[in-house]
């Protein structure tokens, strides 16, 4: 590794030789000048060579030479005149003059350095001056060069007093190593690709990232003068980022850079400029460029503006360096620069400023360097860094050199070396400069002190302690006294220090003045070198002593010494100040930028280790303390539980680490058990101790990811000794040999390692086979995978011994490694040898190879779709082994076929084998088939792609026809051969077992299919037939059908894309009614073509079919499908094919999907509705359908008796759904989203008055208006019979809802009216014929003005019929509600109101009661729920004339006169009250009062609730006690009343009184066994009890068994929830026992309580006994497959049973299969629940068969399961059988494309089903979309 720097040996003769062509240059624009100075100063004769050149550059150089040659004197005046008679370059000045004795050179190097400032030749320099022959310019041009040689030399005299050799001597002179003040080491530096970092500016960051992508990192390190000296374009400005972690060293390397340039080391740049933005930060006014440099940094010691004139001139040769932009407080996201530079005399903020020289607007072409801390930096940044470089801090070499260096004095500095070197963690910390230094301060006083043992600190923060605490000692010398006794002494300077730190750090101060510090903390910080001082310049006068602490990260871990001693800081505030959670979600960093180490530090404070010394420090005992560090612990483990990415994960695990607590990181593990995945970003190994640390701590094995990350050799080190590591895994172009040597060494160490993954790297086959030498001694490991490496030829043979030993091995994956064909061969060769190898997949650049692995089962491929058939019933003592080979698209010939038959004749045991995409040819297929009888092949043989002609596929289907092993033939331009290779009786039996034979492009015209049709008629035996994708058009398809006679068992026929005409079409549709007996026919002429036919199958090979004989082709419950999609039709089209249709009797569905049929076409078409006798479903679907059309396909329930289900959706689909038959019933229409106005309402109306059996009219989002709303109220009264009208989503106003209620008052037939105008924009009309006595009116969410509910209120006086009145929303105030209660009355019965506004919440009890009393009648029922804003009043007219004087004598006694009139009222008016319930209110000691005084004595009193209420504690036992008063109650709900077991006694006293108690309800509270317990008691009087509800509360066995030997009594128990309480599986099992006498149960609820299989085994002992139990939840039990098979088998004597929920129990597949088999048994079953029941597709087919025998089902929910595509297949098959179903929930499985495409063509069938939900699968992006816009039924929204 070469240093940063390196010296250049610059002289003056050297320095005017590099700048010769620079000065040619220039002459050759000038020369008769320089010819006639010449002639001055050469002698004539010298110019006579001259003659001969005819060059013009070369005559100058020439006469340079001459000028030099004629002596120091001619140079001189040749010198002098070129640069007063022209503006040269001020470098070419600067080294002219200095050559010509002029310059300060000489005096630079009298002064000592070998600078660079006068010498240097920079690149390119060139600017425009006039030019000028004056005495006075020169003479000023002459003063202004001299100027700045001056200032370069007062910059490099302050620079070396600054940062040079004489300042690190003074400091070594120090009585004592200061903090970070280590020696200069050079650091390790790696550059990243600038390019790529821009790129990513303007994607989202999932970090605060300055730093790039790890992968972007360069592969070795560079030297900060290549940095520096990298190219950029002309006057062009160079920005160059330098960020690194804290302490490793960046603001050293700045003050070396400076040092250095002072020395000459940069002679690039003739001036450097270095500012801290620390500093910077105190500046509060604007400052100019010039400001900044002169004022700020160095101020000329004369002619500023010509210094400054200098500098705007040799820009490209100025570096300015702003060093900490972390650092810097105030806001640097400044709006980007704008096009026009900012005046050079234009005061700016440093924001400012450093933006626009970072654009180049100010001083352009100068490079500024900028360092950081990793953060996210300003958008303007990204856009300008060029050149973007991490300082990594030490390397083991550099570790080395630095304890040498610091230890050079010491007798032990080898052993000091050797401590660090030999101690991982120690080494690791070290690797961070300022962590090193801090270590061998420690070290050095521990092995000062005790030579024989050295015992360091494990963690930062505790090193931080050790540090702090040998300072004090070392100042004070040995005779001061302990460490005890050095802290008590200067306690109080140091807790001023500490108070210091933290205050600074939240007022984003990093430099303090002398009176911002007091004294006694200045003078202890500054004795024990905590504090450093140094200059501050804020103005252009006087610099100020500034303070600082020496690194940030020591004012960090001060700031939180001061949170964990202060006695201020309380346990919420020092919760408030750990905020590493907000830390992460702020967008921004202003709250916690300079807080990087912060969290760290409170962290590692908190360790048991740290207590000692904060207990010291804060002079409190150990609770103190330990109650302050668990704060910080608590935090942690609470972050653990939130969403985090992975360089959060690695500060937590930092964190986690230095408490060095083992609970703590244990509970952290496992939360953090998924979450261990890390993205481009580098790791260090301090990084990975941290992770390995809490990985071990934890029980749980986990899955570590590294995708694009740095991962050093170092780290995989350290990660050798995780051994709860399952899945590793890193994707990286970094890792080579050396990267999976080094991780080798470390495999056997994970001891729970199953998978390995090294993918995208440049591993080769030797680093592979390494590797794979390793991973063979990782006996559990299951699966390696190498893809995207460089492993060209691996040795297949020692590869597969290894392989071979690895006994759980189940998958390699070697592809995208450009394996060569030998290798590939190689590999199979070996790999179907090898006993373990079940399938070796080679595709391309894919390699894959599985093996049996322990279990010995195969493992497939997900890509290879080859089919298999699973054999039931079949007893196997050793399992088969089945071998399958794919050798695809290899560049196999025709000369490689011997040699695959000689690997395939090497294994007895192939199942399928896989050579498609090939080049076999004929002559290479033909030797495979002919060899096919000696292979060992039972499932299928693929040669597809294979260059075969077409004679060669017939001869092969010749050839393979006699062949008794073949069941199918695939030729996608070449052959597929499936074989069964089971053994037969006779070898000469012509084959019986069914065929199928895929001829797809295979370029096959018409005239071809002569022979082809010769050879399929010899295979009598195919049972699929495809030719898609040949050119056979009308003439191939008709000989086609000429044939199929002859193919007796065909199930399938396949002929797309061959480019048929609409003539097909007919001729399809009339074999409808051939003998061919179609079953299915899809048709498509678009892009792609479509025909697919399927036949009815055979019972045998005879000529019958499964139903009858050819010569009866129309069978009984025989019905056939016919589908056109995507075809042009003319009107006069569609009649032909309808006239065609119309012949085929047992045609039960049509589809004609996007074949833009007109209205006429679309009337034509349901005009021959009744001519089709069989048809269920007619689907026109992708059609535009205009709202004429859509009344024409509405008309068609009075053209066709049989039809049911009219649909019409959003103008485009259309279902007509028909009934079998002609016998009517009701019908339901849907035109909805049709664009129907006003203008189509009297049509359709006219329509509707027609037809007498409407169940439902949904007209919804359409266009109907206010208009068209009062002509459809118009039409309304003449609609005969019962039925539903939807109109919502239909642009109705206020005016339009008033209109609707005048006709709900004044229409006979109107029975209910729901109408909202919110976003749902609900509109639904009930019509009655008579007969119903209700009359409903709800209004939501209206917006309703003051007129308008006063026209409301005017038209509801006139409604004497109302029986329930709802108004949720709508701008009613308290005033208008009781305009409204004065507004409603009826003659006689119940009346219920119900209000929801905001008010409610608001207002107390006695206002909302106050409002009751003004209601006409008597109030019968009282509902308050706050939290719906909910107010409800039942009312019996006419009004109750009962005296209730004998209450209102008890309250005279208690209240005051006017609060005696409001009760006397409210006595009156509530004297029949029957329900009251109050739900979330304030109750205070007045209101309690009443309710118990006023209320519950009540005589007709039946059902009171009181939930989720808040009373005072004497509230809640007063109105306990009170309830002794309800004797009459039926219902008593205290649910959400937080009662204990102590309010229990009173609470018994009042249930004796209540001898007609019904239903009980304690739900959510916090009754233990002793409350239970006392219940059950008080309930074992209480003979009439229908319902106990003691759900969520803290009830375990004692209490559960004393209410269990209750239930033996109670014989009228129909509902018992128990659910979410803590029983244990014995106390379940005693439960069950108990319930097993409650038969007349008819609800029984126990979910959430864990009772485990032992429980669930019992309860089916107890269901024979509930002859009536409808309803059973037994959701989240702990029930496993042995509970769960039993409970399954049980469930089917509960025939009566309607819901059932057994949702978050791991049931297993086979308690899947026996619930299944018993659903058929409940009839009445209406909705299951089946959640979280780890249901896989292979359990979905029982399943699906299951619920289609349900007849009531209505709702099924297998959400959050495993269901695929196969499962949504099964599903959606049964989806028509369930006539009821409305729901169907399969939110969060793994559908994709194909299962809800497969929904999705189904739910078109069911137009009863409400809602299908997929939310959360895997559905390709734009497929919802699509499939909700052709039926909005599917939801893949979460709800």
């Amino acid at each position: 590794m070469q240093p940063p720097f390196q010296h250049d040996d610059l002289d003056l003769p050297a320095a005017v030789a590099r700048a010769r062509p620079q000065l040619v240059e220039f002459l050759s624009h000038c020369p008769e000048w320089l010819l006639c100075t010449a002639q001055r100063l050469v002698p004539e004769a010298a110019l006579s060579s001259l003659a001969g050149i005819a060059h013009p550059r070369e005559k100058i150089s020439v006469l340079l030479d001459l000028l030099e040659e004629a002596g120091p004197a001619a140079w001189k005046h040749f010198a002098q005149s070129v640069c007063m008679e022209y503006d040269l370059p001020l470098d070419l000045e600067v080294l002219l003059m200095s050559s010509a004795g002029e310059g300060n050179f000489s005096q630079t190097e009298e002064s000592g350095t070998d600078t660079r400032a006068q010498s240097s030749v920079p690149k390119g320099s060139a600017r425009s001056r006039r030019s000028s022959s004056s005495g006075s310019d020169k003479d000023a041009k002459q003063r202004r060069l001299d100027a700045c040689v001056r200032y370069r030399h007062l910059l490099v005299s302050s620079i070396r007093q600054r940062y040079g050799s004489r300042r690190a001597a003074e400091a070594q002179e120090q009585t004592q190593p200061l903090p970070f003040n280590q020696t200069f080491v050079n650091v390790v530096i790696h550059q990243s690709k600038a390019p790529r970092f821009k790129e990513r500016a303007e994607k989202p960051r999932e970090e605060v990232a300055g730093a790039p992508e790890a992968e972007e990192c360069a592969d070795t390190a560079v030297k900060v003068s290549d940095l520096l000296c990298s190219e950029a374009p002309s006057h062009t400005t160079k920005v160059i980022f330098l960020f690194g972690k804290p302490g490793t060293g960046k603001t050293r390397l700045m003050h070396r850079i400076c040092q250095k340039w002072a020395e000459g080391v940069l002679p690039q740049f003739l001036y450097i400029f270095l500012f801290e933005f620390r500093q910077l930060n105190l500046l509060k006014r604007k400052l100019t460029l010039k400001e900044l440099l002169f004022d700020m940094f160095l101020q000329p010691e004369d002619s500023p503006d010509a210094v400054f004139q200098g500098l705007l001139e040799n820009a490209q040769q100025t570096l300015i360096i702003f060093d900490g932009l972390d650092e810097f407080a105030a806001n640097m996201d400044v709006s980007s620069s704008s096009k026009r530079s900012p005046a050079l005399t234009s005061p700016l903020s440093i924001s400012q400023l450093f933006a626009e020289l970072c654009h180049g607007n100010l001083l352009p072409g100068c490079t500024v360097l900028v360092t950081s801390r990793p953060k996210r930096l300003p958008d303007f940044l990204l856009c300008t860094v060029g050149v973007l470089a991490e300082i990594w801090g030490f390397d083991h070499e550099r570790v080395e050199e630095y304890v040498s260096h610091y230890f050079c004095q010491h007798s032990f500095r080898e052993r000091a070396i050797a401590h660090v070197k030999n101690n991982t963690k120690l080494l690791s910390m070290c690797l961070i400069p300022a962590l090193c230094n801090i270590v061998c301060i420690c070290l050095e006083y521990l092995l000062l002190k005790h030579q024989m043992s050295v015992e360091l600190p494990q963690t930062m923060t505790q090193f931080y302690i050790k540090m702090f605490l040998i300072f004090l000692n070392k100042q004070q010398g040995d005779c001061a006294g302990d460490e005890e006794t050095q802290v008590n002494c200067n306690k109080k300077a140091i807790l001023g220090l500490f108070d210091l730190a933290l205050k600074s750090l939240e007022e984003k101060k990093l430099v303090f003045y002398v009176h911002d510090i007091p004294e006694d903390v200045k003078e202890f910080a500054s004795l024990h070198g905590l504090l450093t001082v140094f200059e501050v310049k804020t103005s252009g006068t006087c610099p100020e002593a500034g303070y600082a602490f020496v690194h940030l990260s020591l004012q960090e871990f001060f700031a939180a010494l001061c949170l964990m001693v202060s006695r201020r800081v309380d346990k919420n505030y020092l919760k408030k100040k750990f905020f590493l959670k907000s830390k992460w979600t702020l967008k921004n960093e202003t709250k916690t930028e300079f807080m990087e180490s912060f969290h760290i530090f409170l962290s590692g404070l908190s360790s048991r280790e740290c207590r000692t010394f904060l207990m010291l420090l804060a002079e409190q005992d150990e609770a103190w303390v330990q109650e302050k560090q668990d704060v910080i612990l608590q935090s942690l483990k609470k972050l653990a539980a939130t969403h985090l990415s992975g360089p959060k994960v690695l500060e937590l695990c930092h964190c986690t680490f230095e408490t060095q607590n083992l609970e703590v990181a244990q509970h952290i593990g496992s939360l953090l058990n998924f979450k261990y995945e890390f993205k481009n970003f580098r790791l260090t190994t301090l990084d990975m101790s941290a992770l390995v640390f809490v990985i071990n701590s934890s029980q749980d094995l986990i899955c570590l990811d590294f995708a694009g990350c740095l991962v050093d050799t170092d780290c995989l080190e350290v990660l050798a000794g995780c051994k709860n590591v399952e899945h590793l895994s890193f994707r990286s172009r970094r890792c080579g040999d050396d990267f999976a040597a080094a991780l080798s060494k470390g495999l056997q160490g994970m001891g729970s390692l199953k998978k390995l993954e090294l993918t995208g790297g440049s591993i080769t086959a030797e680093g592979m086979t390494g590797l794979v030498q390793a991973a063979a001694q990782c006996l559990q490991l299951e699966e390696i995978n190498l893809q995207g490496n460089r492993i060209r030829d691996p040795d297949g043979k020692r590869v597969m011994d290894l392989f071979s030993k690895m006994e759980k091995l189940k998958k390699v994956d070697l592809s995208n490694n450009h394996l060569s064909l030998n290798a590939v061969l190689s590999l199979a060769k070996e790999g179907i040898v090898c006993q373990n190898v079940t399938e070796l997949c080679a595709r391309g650049d894919t390699m894959v190879i599985y093996f049996s692995g322990t279990s010995g089962t195969a493992h497939r491929s997900p890509d290879l779709k080859l089919e298999e058939k699973k054999e039931e019933n079949k007893e196997h003592i050793i399992p088969t082994r089945h071998v399958n080979l794919c050798l695809q698209d290899h560049r196999l010939l025709s000369q490689h076929a011997k040699m695959i038959v000689a690997i395939l004749q090497s294994c007895p045991c192939l199942s399928e084998v896989d050579l498609s995409g090939n080049k076999l040819g004929d002559e290479g297929c033909s030797c495979l088939l002919e060899s096919l009888p000696c292979l060992s092949i039972s499932k299928q043989l693929n040669l597809s792609q294979n260059l075969l002609s077409v004679s060669g596929i017939c001869s092969l289907l010749k050839s393979v026809n006699t062949c008794q092993k073949v069941m199918e033939v695939q030729v996608r331009e070449e052959p597929v051969f499936s074989t069964d290779d089971q053994p037969h009786g006779e070898e000469s039996q012509t084959p019986t077992t069914p065929q199928k034979i895929r001829l797809t492009d295979c370029n096959f015209q018409a005239s071809d299919l002569k022979n082809v049709c010769a050879v399929l008629k010899e295979c009598g035996h195919i049972s699929e037939l495809d030719l898609s994708q040949n050119f056979l058009g009308d003439e191939g398809l008709l000989q086609l059908f000429q044939c199929l006679p002859k193919l007796k068992m065909l199930r399938s026929l396949k002929f797309n894309n061959n480019q048929i005409s609409l003539n097909s079409v007919f001729f399809l549709a009339e074999s409808l009614t051939a003998p061919e007996h179609i079953k299915t026919m899809s048709l498509s002429l678009g892009h792609p073509q479509v025909v697919h036919l399927t036949f009815w199958e055979r019972v045998s090979s005879t000529s019958r079919w499964r139903s009858g004989s050819l010569a009866c082709p129309k069978q009984e419950g025989r019905g056939q499908s016919f589908s056109l999609r995507d075809c042009r039709m003319a009107l006069e089209d569609v009649t032909r094919l309808c006239q065609i249709l119309a012949q085929c009797p047992q045609l039960t569905e049509i589809d004609l999907s996007g074949n833009s049929l007109s209205d006429q076409s679309i009337e034509r078409l349901l005009s021959f509705l009744p001519s089709l006798c069989h048809l269920t479903l007619l689907s026109i679907r992708k059609n535009s359908l205009s709202p004429r059309c859509a009344v024409l396909l509405l008309n068609s329930i009075n053209l066709c008796e049989r039809v049911r289900v009219v649909e019409v959706r959003s103008s485009e689909n259309a279902f007509l759904h028909l009934g079998a038959s002609m016998q009517s019933q009701k019908t339901s229409c849907r035109l909805t989203g049709c664009a129907i106005g006003e203008g189509q309402v009297e049509e359709l109306c006219s329509v509707l008055e027609q037809h007498g059996w409407l169940a439902e009219v949904d007209l919804s989002r359409n266009q109907l208006g206010d208009e068209g709303l009062r002509c459809l109220l118009d039409h309304l009264h003449r609609v005969p019979g019962t039925c539903s009208l939807n109109l919502s989503h239909n642009g109705i106003s206020q005016d339009g809802v008033l209109h609707l209620i005048n006709a709900f008052v004044t229409s006979g037939n109107t029975t209910e009216v729901q109408v909202s105008l919110c976003s749902k924009a609900t509109l639904i009309i009930k019509l009655t014929s008579g007969g119903d006595p209700r009359k409903i009116l709800r209004l939501a969410e209206c917006n309703f003005q003051p007129e308008h509910l006063e026209k409301l209120f005017l038209l509801l006086e006139r409604c004497t019929g109302l029986t329930e009145y709802t108004s949720s929303n709508n701008n009613m105030t308290v005033q208008a509600a009781e305009r409204l209660l004065h507004s409603l009355r009826k003659d006689l019965g119940l009346l219920k109101i119900s209000l929801e506004e905001p008010w409610v919440c608001r207002e107390s009890v006695v206002d909302l009661l106050e409002l009751a009393l003004q209601a006409s009648g008597s109030i019968t029922g009282i509902t308050i729920c706050k939290d719906k804003t909910l107010f409800q009043l039942v009312i019996r007219f006419p009004p109750c004339l009962e005296k209730t004087e004998s209450v209102i004598s008890r309250l005279s006694l208690h209240k005051p006169e006017t609060k005696h009139s409001f009760c006397q009222r409210l006595c009156e008016k509530c004297a029949q009250l029957q329900q009251l319930r109050w739900s979330h209110m304030e109750l205070h000691e007045d209101e309690a009062e009443m309710l118990v005084r006023i209320f519950l004595p009540l005589p007709e009193l039946k059902v009171f609730g009181l939930t989720s209420c808040s009373v005072a504690p004497a509230g809640i036992d007063y109105l306990i006690s009170g309830l002794q008063s309800c004797q009459a109650i039926e219902e008593l709900n205290l649910g959400y009343m937080k009662l204990s077991s102590a309010a229990i006694p009173e609470l018994v006293l009042g249930l004796c009184e209540m001898p007609s108690l019904k239903r009980f309800i304690l739900n959510h509270n916090s009754i233990g066994d002793d409350g239970c317990s006392r219940l059950a008691e008080a309930l074992r009087k209480m003979h009439s009890m229908e319902e106990i509800n003691l759900s969520h509360n803290e009830i375990g066995d004692p209490g559960l068994l004393n209410l269990a030997a209750v239930l033996l009594e109670m014989q009228n128990l129909q509902k018992i929830d128990l659910s979410g309480n803590c029983p244990s599986p014995a106390g379940g099992e005693k439960l069950m026992e108990a319930l097993a006498h409650c038969k007349h149960i008819k609800e029984l609820l126990l979910s959430r309580n864990g009772f485990g299989d032992r429980t669930a085994v019992t309860l089916p002992l107890c269901l024979p006994h509930m002859a009536n139990l409808k309803i059973l939840h037994f959701q989240n039990n702990n029930i496993g497959q042995a509970g769960g098979l039993e409970l399954a088998r049980a469930l089917v004597v509960c025939g009566l049973l309607e819901e059932i929920s057994l949702s978050e129990n791991d049931l297993g597949e086979q308690s899947i299969h026996a619930l299944s088999k018993g659903l058929p048994c409940f009839k009445r079953l209406r909705r299951i629940d089946l959640k979280f029941c780890g249901i896989t597709d292979g359990a979905s087919k029982s399943l699906s068969l299951g619920f289609q025998q349900c007849p009531s089902m209505e709702e099924i929910i297998l959400s959050w399961n495993a269901l695929g595509d196969g499962g949504a297949r099964e599903l959606a098959i049964a989806l028509p059988k369930m006539e009821k179903l409305k729901v169907l929930d399969l939110e969060q499985n793994r559908i994709g494309a194909c299962g809800a495409t497969r929904l999705a063509e189904e739910l078109a069938t069911c137009p009863e089903i409400q809602s299908i939900r997929l939310w959360g699968n895997p559905v390709p992006k734009g497929l919802p979309e699509t499939l909700t816009s052709q039926d909005p039924r599917l939801c893949f929204s979460f709800n």
